[in-house]
């Protein structure tokens, strides 16, 4: 008995050792048990604690049973139709809501009364019409609010006031014609953008600590001075698509902008002795403002630039703007929509990634004519270095020294500043721009002119660029998925077998192309069935580069999409006035006529023997002699093509360049021209 009582008072010493290692154990195991798994709404998932993620439910309500200690509830794209304040009893603990693109038309007052710890509320692209004086009611510790992308067209002039700590807000996309009255002492981030309000008014904005203001596609023909005059500590500033035709005057005052949107306003050249006061831009966005070029004095007027948006402007990709693109890798300058940034002339360029042409595409000369001169002894540099010799060393680009090394073919030791010489001097004997691609001209101590060159570029002159990759071919890269195999005036043919059968599962391929050097750059769409691993864009503008991207149907765009370029060549016409697709055809005009002549040939023969044959049943005069069955198309294989039902089929081509879907697959049409390799599937 004494030994029994003993053991039982070791085990229980040693539970009390264990219990507190055993705890977080059986919390684990009480948090993810089935009954808590059990506890999730209907058709919702809540591997993360505190969380509940219910989406696409296609219901009507919001999901009951959500439990008290949920913090993170995200109910989007549920099709929503109505709230009420039942549906958030006793989530006191909730601090994120996400109801956005449900069909929400209204919010009743005091709905989210009882979520008293909400921080979080997104009710972004709904179908909301009007913002009650009571709609926020109860939600005094909100600080960011989303109302988006909806319909709202007024909003009670109250509706904010007991949203003291709101730190965002967001009604961009909306209806508004009148600007709210917003008080928010702690306010940072206002986005009005696309709304149909005039210009704010300082007591409409009585928001001292806002940070960043949007204002673009308001409408806007001026700005209010004193408005942007009172905020203190504004660092962002979306101006663009509005309808300013100068620089606003007021931007000079402002101090501390970080970013800056002008995009899109019909401002007309720009006089960049306008920015001068904001060299401490980060972010500038001067898109769509017809721009033609970019001033060499850019890095100097933005010395701390990180961000550069020049997007959809008329680039004259010349010599004057060679120097962007190697500012732009230098500085490590990110450029925003890179792939529409492109040039516009000279022809040569048009359609190109301003960003991606080498220095020589800008038409910089290659070599630099100096005329010789001879320097006078009164040039000669003082008494230091009265030991150089007393004649002239003149050196003509182009020509080769007398140097003994260079006649032998052996490159002169790199140069090196020489420290015997005034730089003041070396400046005055070295003529201008002798030095390319932002070489340095030094005077040596024989007299000289030599170029020290940057990295990355090489020769006398500095005007080789160094290819840091050699051109080798990689066996062991893939194919690319999609390729243009021909490509004409106004069609572009595409192999998409690679692509289709790397996605089995795919119904359908989803195409989108755009015209990157013409005016309209607008996207246009076409579904194409996946029997269809050979398609022909048609219609296109000669001579102008597209990019064609390749998405599965049926799934997001950005995912699993494929992009090349492809530029349509230009139609040249003969003296005759015949057009030529290629200029290779017109070495194959002799034997065109000759295969011309032959099919006359064998049309008369075949003439002769129907006539020869006429007393034949007429059954077999029209199998043997209908002349529909001559076709073109399948004489260069030796054979003559099947017969097929002609059938009216309704045009393709997008109407005036609209974007929208186009049915392709019609019954009984092939649309384009296009080779399926068996029976399309339609959808």
């Amino acid at each position: 008995m004494r030994s029994s009582w003993l053991e039982r008072v070791n085990v229980g010493s040693n539970m009390k050792l264990c219990l507190p290692l055993l705890l977080p154990l059986l919390f684990y195991q009480h948090l993810w048990s089935p009954a808590l798994a059990n506890s999730c709404p209907k058709d919702c998932t809540c591997q993360v604690q505190d969380s509940v993620f219910c989406f696409s439910r296609k219901e009507t309500k919001m999901p009951s049973e959500v439990t008290t200690t949920t913090k993170n509830l995200y109910v989007f794209k549920n099709g929503i139709e109505s709230l009420s304040q039942e549906d958030f009893l006793e989530l006191e603990n909730l601090e994120m809501l996400d109801l956005s693109q449900n069909k929400l038309t209204e919010l009743p007052d005091h709905v989210f009364e009882p979520l008293s710890s909400l921080h979080n509320l997104d009710l972004s692209a709904n179908q909301i019409v009007h913002i009650s004086k009571d709609s926020f009611a109860g939600l005094e510790h909100l600080e960011r609010l989303y109302l988006y992308s909806n319909l709202i067209e007024s909003i009670h002039p109250a509706a904010f006031d007991g949203l003291q700590q709101l730190l965002e807000l967001k009604l961009q996309g909306n209806k508004l014609t009148i600007m709210p009255a917003l008080k928010m002492p702690h306010l940072l981030l206002l986005d009005l953008r696309f709304n149909s309000i005039p210009s704010p008014e300082p007591n409409d904005l009585q928001t001292p600590k806002l940070e960043s203001l949007k204002l673009g596609g308001l409408g806007l023909s001026s700005l209010d001075e004193e408005l942007l005059g009172g905020f203190k500590n504004l660092h962002e500033l979306d101006i663009s698509n509005n309808q300013l035709t100068t620089f606003p005057g007021v931007l000079r005052e402002v101090r501390g902008l970080v970013s800056l949107s002008l995009a899109g306003n019909p401002m007309g050249p720009l006089k960049w002795e306008d920015f001068e006061k904001l060299s401490e831009l980060q972010e500038l966005d001067i898109s769509n403002l017809s721009l033609q070029g970019l001033p060499e004095t850019l890095p100097q007027l933005f010395p701390h630039l990180q961000r550069l948006t020049v997007a959809e402007n008329p680039f004259n990709c010349l010599c004057n703007l060679a120097w962007f693109p190697s500012w732009l890798r230098i500085k490590q300058i990110h450029l925003s929509r890179t792939e529409e940034t492109r040039c516009h002339f000279p022809p040569f360029n048009s359609g190109k990634v301003l960003e991606r042409l080498s220095h020589r595409e800008f038409g910089c000369p290659v070599t630099t004519t100096v005329t010789t001169r001879t320097v006078k002894t009164t040039a000669i540099p003082p008494a230091p270095i009265t030991n150089l010799p007393s004649t002239t060393h003149e050196v003509i680009p182009g020509k080769p020294s007398d140097n003994p090394s260079t006649e032998t073919g052996n490159d002169p030791p790199p140069p090196t500043p020489s420290s015997t010489i005034d730089p003041d001097l070396r400046s005055t004997f070295c003529p201008p721009n002798i030095c390319l691609n932002g070489g340095t001209c030094w005077l040596d101590n024989k007299r000289r002119f030599e170029c020290i060159c940057p990295p990355g570029t090489l020769g006398r002159y500095c005007e080789k660029e160094e290819d840091p990759l050699p051109h080798t071919e990689d066996p062991t890269l893939p194919e690319p998925e999609i390729t243009a195999i021909l490509v004409t005036s106004s069609s572009i043919l595409l192999d998409l077998h690679q692509y289709i059968d790397m996605r089995p599962q795919i119904r359908g391929v989803k195409l989108t192309y755009k015209n990157l050097s013409g005016l309209d750059k607008r996207a246009k769409h076409l579904n194409i069935p996946a029997s269809y691993p050979e398609y022909t864009i048609r219609g296109l503008q000669q001579n102008s580069t597209y990019s064609v991207c390749a998405s599965p149907l049926g799934e997001p765009e950005d995912e699993d999409r494929v992009c090349i370029e492809s530029q349509t060549i230009s139609q040249q016409l003969t003296p005759t006035g015949a057009r030529l697709e290629d200029p290779k055809l017109t070495t194959m005009l002799i034997p065109a006529v000759a295969i011309l002549l032959l099919l006359v040939l064998v049309a008369v023969a075949v003439g002769v023997a129907c006539y020869m044959h006429k007393k034949k049943p007429k059954v077999h005069q029209e199998l043997e002699c209908d002349p529909s069955q001559v076709e073109l198309e399948g004489l260069e294989n030796g054979e003559l093509p099947q017969k097929q039902e002609i059938i009216s089929c309704p045009s393709t081509t997008q109407n005036g360049g609209l974007d929208y879907e186009v049915p392709l697959m019609q019954d009984h049409c092939t649309a384009n021209n296009n080779k399926n390799s068996f029976k399309p599937s339609y959808f």
